[in-house]
């Protein structure tokens, strides 16, 4: 049980601003891919398959903000809905995660071996079981550790209890495989396309570096919005705190909910960005068509 006895929750303004700013961009903004992806569904290649996986897991995490803000400013009771709404908010950050690990995989082949990439008949069968594949890992690893925030280790609704760190092969999961080998492939795959496409004897064109710009730009949000917060799970797991913890708890208190604000922002920045280096990267649908229809 949670030794903290007195576990209160404090209305937190700033922070309930903050994921409104978040819940009212986030729905703009997906809500708009999402349309723009059932109107020419018919016109899918594989790239957009991966980027509609991109964008369900946006949306699906948008939904649950609204909690967050309540929680912010009238605070909810600790029950089965905050361990819901807690791996809800995981499952589709990972999913995140993994698929623009995915999308940087999948340009990296486009960019380094184009001929290839097109003539390849079942891309986007490939694309739809990547997608499936990680939402099964994702689940399956949910409901092997779904005791790690039931109810009675719960701070308060999405805060766990300090005394209680989250099960080492739990955090071993989530560095290893939610962070450090996604973002190994992200900054290998982002630094190959940008030598490729600078890789010219002449002068770089504005398209090559609007395009090195927007690699550079997915690469950095990438790291800024989910470094944050597996570093406060690494640090929670092996900071144990004093008799008199109080004082300490605060800082550490305040740096997971900053760094989760921190990681939620990214379900509005993975629309933009993706949408501008589909635009710069992919093939048109009719060449896409043309290079089926010839094979």
């Amino acid at each position: 049980m949670c030794s903290m006895a007195n576990a209160t929750c404090n209305v937190d303004t700033i922070l309930g601003l903050g994921y409104s700013l978040v819940f009212v961009l986030g729905f703009l903004v997906n809500t708009a891919a999402l349309r723009a992806f059932i109107m020419r569904r018919d016109a899918w290649t594989d790239t957009h398959i991966y980027m509609f996986n991109l964008v369900l897991a946006d949306s699906a995490l948008i939904i649950c903000i609204p909690f967050r803000i309540y929680h912010s400013f009238f605070c909810l009771d600790k029950t089965l809905l905050c361990t819901f709404l807690i791996y809800i908010h995981f499952i589709n950050m990972y999913s995140s995660i993994l698929t623009t690990a995915a999308i940087s995989i999948h340009r990296y082949f486009a960019v380094r071996f184009p001929l290839r990439v097109r003539s390849w008949r079942r891309k986007k069968e490939a694309a739809f079981a990547v997608c499936v594949l990680i939402w099964v890992a994702l689940l399956t690893v949910a409901a092997v550790f779904r005791e790690e925030n039931y109810p009675h280790k719960l701070w308060t609704c999405f805060e766990r209890c300090k005394n209680q760190p989250l099960h080492f092969n739990f955090i071993a999961i989530l560095l290893f495989c939610g962070l450090l080998v996604p973002l190994l492939i992200v900054m290998f795959c982002s630094s190959q396309i940008i030598g490729i496409v600078l890789k010219t004897d002449g002068e770089s064109s504005p398209l090559q570096r609007s395009i090195v710009g927007i690699v550079t730009a997915n690469m950095v949000v990438f790291i800024v919005c989910y470094t944050p917060i597996h570093v406060g799970f690494l640090v929670n797991y092996f900071y144990r705190p004093p008799a008199y913890w109080e004082s300490v708890y605060i800082p550490a208190h305040a740096y997971l909910r900053v760094s989760e604000w921190i990681s939620s922002t990214n379900c509005c920045l993975d629309s933009i960005s993706y949408y501008f280096l589909l635009k710069r990267l992919s093939p048109s649908v009719s060449e896409s068509r043309r290079v089926e229809q010839h094979e």
